[in-house]
């Protein structure tokens, strides 16, 4: 109709909704990856758990809201997980993968389905608890750069992964233009791709935007109209971000919602952090309360690493919901290495 839309169609979103696709194009476009194998009976997935030994890496091939992927040495949980994933229907299948060792990161590709921009790398903690541990989660936190990265990381993964990507979608006559998300593992043997997203994504958006000087809507226009190879370089500002996600009582299994929040108002206050509200809702009386898994995701900048996590767990402080859990240590391996 005219009308100029930022995101990819449905076809080209395959590349997030279904793994078994992603693990096809990407073997076409000599993307680098895990060895897997795509499983539609429990046969079958017991003959690739055999073969790649634990830690296994059992994943449901379409969407699953952050929850579809189970990492366990425990084979029959990770049968368990299989099971569940192959039970949903007739045409269900799964992937087994071999395990990738090594530091996860996360890079946004902005696209027009010809001409890639790379958007600063971010690191994002999935599991529920400090230490890694805890089930997986959507995601508990993230910062963004990453100053133990590699130097030229990012136009790396934008040969190696975002572009041949980007190539091979339009080679098929399904281009891909929007969002282009790789989460990577920077293994002993070189970047592999984890997995692709056709979207921003929760919670590395809010570290990586929080830096971007460039406007956002000049960006995604130029990407929706084809145009993304006429921008300027994108401009950055100096320094990092942090974001520390707020959990409602009982997250991931079981959300509790309804308890209200307390202390938004004074955390906003505070230089350089804000408060994303992605969990909840206003109540009948005015208060704030919370509706979802992940409550709050709190945002903030600081000159150096350590600055930033100081910012974001001052507001964090502040804050105050019934049973809410958070972790402590997002970024903090990083910022001690970076003060060591």
């Amino acid at each position: 109709r005219g009308i100029a839309c930022f995101g990819p169609s449905a076809a080209a979103a395959q590349l997030e909704g279904s793994k078994a696709f992603a693990k096809q194009v990407m073997a076409e476009a000599g993307v680098p990856t895990s060895m897997s194998h795509v499983c539609t009976s429990l046969a079958e997935v017991e003959a690739a758990l055999d073969q790649f030994g634990p830690p296994y890496v059992v994943k449901d091939d379409g969407l699953a809201a952050g929850k579809g992927v189970v990492v366990t040495s425990d084979r029959a949980a990770a049968i368990a997980h299989a099971r569940a994933c192959l039970d949903k229907g007739a045409e269900a299948q799964m992937v087994i993968e071999e395990f990738l060792d090594g530091e996860e990161v996360s890079l946004f590709g902005i696209t027009d389905g010809v001409t890639v921009i790379p958007l600063q790398p971010a690191q994002d903690f999935k599991r529920a608890g400090d230490g890694d541990e805890g089930p997986n989660t959507g995601g508990m936190g993230a910062y963004s750069p990453l100053p133990w990265a590699p130097t030229g990381l990012t136009d790396d993964v934008t040969a190696r992964v975002l572009q041949p990507m980007v190539d091979a979608m339009r080679h098929r006559g399904t281009p891909f233009s929007g969002l282009l998300y790789a989460g990577l593992a920077m293994t002993s043997r070189g970047i592999r791709v984890i997995e692709f997203n056709a979207r921003f994504g929760d919670p590395e958006t809010q570290v990586v935007l929080a830096n971007l000087r460039t406007p956002l809507g000049q960006l995604l226009m130029a990407a929706a109209r084809g145009r993304l190879n006429e921008l300027p370089p994108l401009a950055w500002q100096s320094g990092y971000a942090v974001t520390v996600v707020i959990a409602a009582a009982g997250y991931p299994a079981a959300p509790r919602t309804g308890d209200v929040i307390n202390g938004l108002a004074e955390a906003a206050e505070l230089v350089g952090v804000e408060v994303f509200h992605a969990g909840t809702s206003v109540s009948d009386d005015g208060s704030v309360v919370a509706s979802g898994g992940r409550v709050l995701s709190v945002t903030a900048h600081g000159e150096t690493l350590a600055s930033a996590r100081e910012h974001a767990y001052a507001a964090v402080d502040l804050i105050t919901l019934e049973g809410s859990h958070h972790r402590r240590d997002i970024a903090q391996r990083a910022a001690d290495a970076v003060e060591g």
